[in-house]
């Protein structure tokens, strides 16, 4: 008789003994065996099933480092990062664009390597994950990058928003604190101009998200992406349709308050003079603006308000340059006192209208090629200026990669500046891609917000008195910053918007900006306010600037003009030290100067979403009323194990706790001195 080899080594059994001890068996047997495989078949089956239920997690580690992790969740098909060794929740990524079904497995070709993991989902797209060095100390970094593996396919990762509030990215036009609560369609994430295109990006713009449990999302600035804002749910990082290009960007986690990188200043920050008053007079003619500065400067010398900036619009700037041509380097004379005892502030813009004197020389001369953006009709033809539209004219715009053109613009700032007898050259029109905007190929340099940044570098060499309308990749320069317009209303496009924009610049560098008039410069539902305006008055009196465009004496009685002057004092003597003082603690550790109430209470979910009340520096609170017909509110008291001190009632409270219904009557602003 043949019997099976029990003790045979595992493996293959041989087909003969096989099939010769199955032949010699009767059909009965044959029929008992053949149940009997069935029932291990579906036995092994629901083993199977059961151990991938019980056993098998649904979420896998697909790369660690020494403080977190990535995981891959198989049932949404996300990627989360947690930090370690609790595991503690950090961050969920849900991928599109790929079969969430299907999977990365625990090794794949580059896990050798220890610091990578890879995976291709064939014929959609490649991950590729990398620990990378650490941005800053106590950080560690995690590369992510999605390569397309063909043309058609769109790479999108969205960042969840649940049990995570987010700040940074870009400005827009009802500023919110956290962006949890914004809303915007997918759209390039490039800086824009608000007044052109209101549901668009603004000025300000960062590739940077913060999240509140420690993470951030940094976007390298060559990577062309689309960025959306769902309210309450996620935001998303996209590639263009059709485009074929990788998504990437970079992941830091650290245990503690992440902070930007310090700013290796060429020179220091001095206060802009303060306040700034905008010239709204006459522009028909240079003889009239003339007077309309002075008639101005006398009114405001009649109220005792004879300090500061006067500000001159762009229409202004260039009627005085028409009428009192710029003299050349070799014949300097003296400069007109228009303004005195102020000083002046023109503005200027890196425009030109096609039937403008400006652009008409430079053809004349033949440098319109050079000088002015240009673009290509097709293949091998001419270059032929690129124009676009600029408060409503047809404009060229200046060729911020031509050296020769920039020192042609620079030289006739400066030129402009002594002869009108300038302090202050404010820059509008910095923001902006005009390639993208009219869907033309843009030069490698001038992809995404590479025209603002090159702009900025250059309007340096202009000196501390230059004032810019955007940043982007420029926080470190020693540029002001305009904001952007806000509505005269009570709304996040108006009043309390405000607040939330002053947190967004300073978190991103840009500490040392001008906001916008007090009482808004764009129409809104309620222009004239008295008591709008002195709410908006309040808080601008605690940043770096104040601004007046309505001056006080004609919206409002004698008692508002009385009370502005006992801010721009304030202004003078409180805050401007504490500016200076935390200026350097900016520029050195990377700290903003003014700060969410987060920062001192890091981990008080309470704190995150506070957008009505900022710190300056660690000591200073200032909690302001933002509803109309409001005299109390709230008052989160950051910092427990802290003492706040009430500057207007030398009452003292323990941080760390909410003051509710505290009064805060027309002629208040409650501030807090820790």
């Amino acid at each position: 008789d043949r019997t099976m080899p029990l003790s045979r080594h595992t493996g293959q059994i041989p087909e003969s003994t096989w099939t010769l001890s199955f032949r010699e068996m009767t059909e009965p047997w044959k029929g008992a065996v053949g149940c009997l495989g069935v029932a291990v078949f579906f036995a092994m089956t629901i083993g199977i099933i059961s151990w991938q239920a019980v056993e098998q997690s649904p979420e896998e580690w697909v790369l660690r480092g020494r403080d977190a992790g990535m995981l891959w969740e198989r049932g949404r098909g996300a990627l989360l990062l947690r930090a370690l060794p609790a595991g503690r929740p950090v961050l969920a990524i849900a991928v599109g664009s790929v079969p969430a079904t299907e999977p990365p497995p625990p090794r794949d070709r580059c896990w050798h390597d220890g610091g990578q993991f890879c995976y291709s989902w064939e014929e959609d797209a490649e991950l590729r994950l990398s620990l990378e060095p650490p941005a800053a100390p106590g950080t560690e970094c995690y590369g992510v990058r999605w390569s397309p593996l063909r043309p058609d396919v769109t790479l999108k990762d969205c960042f969840s928003m649940a049990n995570v509030s987010w700040y940074g990215g870009p400005s827009i036009r009802a500023q919110r604190w956290p962006l949890n609560g914004a809303e915007s369609p997918a759209q390039p994430l490039v800086s824009g101009d608000l007044s052109a295109n209101p549901d668009g990006f603004g000025p300000l713009l960062e590739r940077y998200f913060l999240g509140s449990t420690g993470v951030t999302v940094t976007v390298a600035p060559d990577v062309s992406l689309l960025l959306s804002l769902e309210s309450h749910r996620q935001f998303c990082l996209e590639t263009p349709a059709g485009r074929a290009e990788p998504l990437q960007y970079q992941l830091c986690v650290s245990a503690d308050r992440p902070a930007r990188s310090p700013k290796h200043l060429t020179r220091d920050f001095p206060p802009c003079r303060s306040p700034i008053w905008r010239y709204h007079g006459p522009e028909g003619s240079a003889a009239k603006i003339k007077r309309g500065l002075r008639s101005l400067v006398r009114r405001l010398r009649r109220h005792r308000l004879q300090e500061g900036v006067v500000a001159l619009g762009e229409r202004g700037t260039a009627v005085l340059a028409a009428a009192d041509p710029v003299p050349s380097g070799r014949r300097k004379r003296q400069a007109p006192a228009l303004v005195e005892p102020l000083e002046l502030s023109i503005t200027l813009s890196p425009y030109a209208g096609v039937t403008s004197p400006l652009f008409l020389r430079s053809l004349r001369g033949g440098e319109a090629a050079g000088y002015w953006l240009s673009r290509q009709p097709r293949p091998g033809a001419s270059s032929i200026p690129l124009l676009t539209t600029w408060k409503g004219q047809l404009c060229a715009r200046l060729n911020v990669t031509s050296e020769a053109a920039l020192g042609w613009y620079l030289d006739r700032a400066r030129r402009l500046r002594q002869a009108l007898g300038a302090t202050y050259v404010a820059f509008e029109g910095v923001e902006g891609n005009s390639f993208l905007e009219q869907d033309v190929p843009a030069p490698a340099e001038l992809e995404g917000d590479g025209y603002t940044e090159a702009l900025a570098v250059a309007l340096v060499t202009l000196g501390n008195g230059t004032i810019i309308s955007a940043g982007s990749r420029s926080s470190h320069l020693p540029l002001f910053v305009q904001m952007s317009p806000l509505r005269s209303d009570w709304s996040h496009a108006g009043l309390k918007g405000l607040i939330p924009s002053v947190l967004h610049y300073s978190l991103l560098g840009y500490n040392f900006f001008i906001p916008d008039a007090v009482g808004g410069s764009e129409a809104g539902a309620t222009p004239g306010d008295p008591e709008l305006f002195v709410r908006w008055l309040q808080i601008v009196t605690f940043l770096p600037v104040m601004a007046f465009g309505t001056p006080p004496w004609l919206c409002c009685d004698t008692w508002v003009l009385n009370l502005t002057r006992q801010c721009i004092q304030r202004h003078r003597d409180f805050v401007v030290p504490l500016l200076l003082k935390y200026s350097e603690e900016w520029q050195s550790l990377g700290y903003p100067i003014f700060r969410p109430a987060w920062w001192l209470s890091p981990t008080d979910p309470v704190a995150f979403t506070i957008e009505d009340e900022f710190l300056i520096g660690d000591e200073v609170l200032v909690a302001p009323i933002t509803e109309k017909g409001q005299t109390w509110r709230d008052i989160y008291l950051p910092g427990q194990g802290h003492l706040w001190l009430d500057t207007n009632t030398a009452r003292v409270f323990d941080g760390g706790t909410t003051l509710r219904n505290y009064s805060a009557s027309l002629a208040e602003v409650p501030v807090f001195v820790k």
